[in-house]
């Protein structure tokens, strides 16, 4: 009897799902080119490359099957790989919350000028992230000898007697691309928050002082926060696949391979197996591995942002 009452209210539920996609066919037909493409570009090729990391593929024979061999490979036996974990973990603990907080910070404090000046401060500190000659404005910062830019202040200053390699120095690797990325950080995540902060309804801030809000801060948690969520939603997405997904900066800076690997990340560990040594089952065992702190790291700071004005 339970079985028949299930499968009733199942019935029930596939007849009305088709009956809002007939009442609803435009719309959805308006939006079947996106879903195609999202689907054939996005969901397809994360799809494919879950299947070939349990496969062995390298590009010339059809992929064979190995099971849990490249994970095994890649946990427990990859020295390079825990390296570049370690250093992605730490790239994301540190330029995620701070670029977020920075984007957040200045994007509150340029809403605050006249839309003019607010249009050329955002062009200033937008334009280092689409800048294309960035990585060549800190090689000439960063070179290794006393025409450096860095290596001659520091030089003429007195506080050092000679150059220094700085990206053949392991130890000045990271914190150099730490400074790098949140110099570059304030790109999509941050023309997120101008928007929102122009979509805040102003007279929540007249209801909120009735309410026995007082000053900016409490107005800012209280009121304008809560009231960009979704720009604050997209804009911790962006700086978490920044964080996570940084390659370019350490291969342009430090090399790939960097000096004793103190540059290497999941992203250039993954382009080393996937472009160079075209073991495709292998680097796909390292997206997959990407992918998924990706997705944890997101939905854990999701369920962050949910409690914002509370």
């Amino acid at each position: 009897m339970s079985m028949a009452i299930r499968n009733g209210r199942s019935m029930r539920k596939k007849d009305t799902l088709w009956h809002q996609v007939r009442i609803n066919r435009a719309s959805y037909l308006l939006m079947a080119p996106y879903f195609t493409l999202f689907f054939l570009f996005t969901v397809l090729p994360v799809l494919m490359s879950v299947y070939l990391s349990f496969n062995y593929f390298n590009m010339l024979e059809m992929p064979r099957w190995v099971g849990w061999a490249n994970y095994i490979k890649l946990l427990l036996e990859d020295d390079i790989f825990i390296i570049s974990l370690r250093n992605t973990l730490l790239f994301a603990v540190v330029t995620g919350p701070v670029s977020y907080l920075l984007c957040l910070l200045f994007a509150w404090i340029i809403n605050e000028f006249r839309p003019k000046v607010r249009a050329f401060l955002t062009l200033v500190f937008y334009a280092p992230s689409i800048c294309g000659n960035a990585y060549m404005i800190w090689n000439l910062i960063l070179t290794g000898d006393r025409y450096g830019y860095l290596n001659g202040i520091l030089l003429r200053t007195g506080i050092l007697n000679e150059p220094i390699l700085w990206m053949q120095t392991e130890k000045f690797v990271m914190p150099v691309l730490i400074v790098v990325q949140l110099w570059l950080s304030l790109g999509t995540g941050f023309l997120s928050f101008i928007a929102g902060l122009q979509t805040v309804d102003k007279g929540l801030y007249e209801a909120a002082a009735i309410d026995g809000v007082k000053n900016r801060w409490q107005e800012l948690w209280f009121v304008t926060l809560p009231a960009m969520k979704p720009q604050l939603m997209f804009g911790a997405v962006m700086q978490i696949t920044q964080s996570f997904a940084v390659a370019d900066i350490s291969i342009a800076l430090a090399g790939n391979p960097s000096v004793n690997y103190s540059g290497a990340t999941i992203v250039t560990h993954l382009l080393d197996y996937g472009s160079t040594r075209l073991d495709m089952g292998y680097a796909s065992a390292i997206a997959t591995i990407l992918f998924l702190l990706m997705v944890g790291t997101n939905k854990l700071v999701q369920r962050i942002l949910r409690r914002v004005g509370e």
